[in-house]
C-alpha cells in the first residue's frame, strides 16, 4: 500500500484563539471542526488544514509550508496586507508556470500564495 493523496496538513499552535482568528478571519478559510484548545480543522479545498494545541510543548514553531492556490495573487496579497499580514522577501516566479509570495502565521509557520498561469496548475 502506498500514499495516494494528501489528507491534511497540521501545525502546532500555542494560542488556538489567535490561530483560528488568523486562518478563519484573515486568510478566509471555513472552520469545520473545533475541539476546544486541542484541535481545529479548516476546509482548504481537497486538503484539510488542522491546528493542534501545543500546550507547554517546547520547540515551536516548525513544520512545512502550506501553499494556498489563488486566482489573483496581487489582489489576494493586497487584501491580506490590509488585514495585517506581512509578506517576507520570498517572492518569485516560475517562468511560464506560476507566481508566488510567502508569509507566516502568528506562530511562525510558513505559508505561500500561488497563482498559476492558465492551465499550468
Amino acid at each position: 500500500m502506498s500514499a495516494r493523496t494528501v489528507d491534511h496538513v497540521w501545525f502546532w499552535t500555542r494560542d488556538m484563539e489567535r490561530a483560528i482568528a488568523f486562518y478563519g478571519g484573515v486568510v478566509g478559510l471555513a472552520l469545520v471542526r473545533r475541539d476546544g484548545d486541542d484541535w481545529a480543522e479548516f476546509d482548504a479545498g481537497p486538503v484539510r488544514l488542522g491546528l493542534h494545541g501545543a500546550g507547554e510543548r517546547p520547540g515551536l514553531p516548525g513544520g512545512g509550508t502550506v501553499v494556498l492556490r489563488v486566482d489573483d495573487l496581487d489582489a489576494t496579497r493586497l487584501l491580506l496586507e490590509e488585514r495585517g499580514v506581512v509578506f517576507d522577501a520570498h517572492v518569485g516566479e516560475v517562468e511560464g508556470r506560476a507566481r508566488f509570495c510567502s508569509f507566516a502565521d502568528p506562530d511562525g509557520n510558513a505559508l505561500q500564495l500561488i497563482e498559476y498561469v492558465d492551465g499550468a496548475g
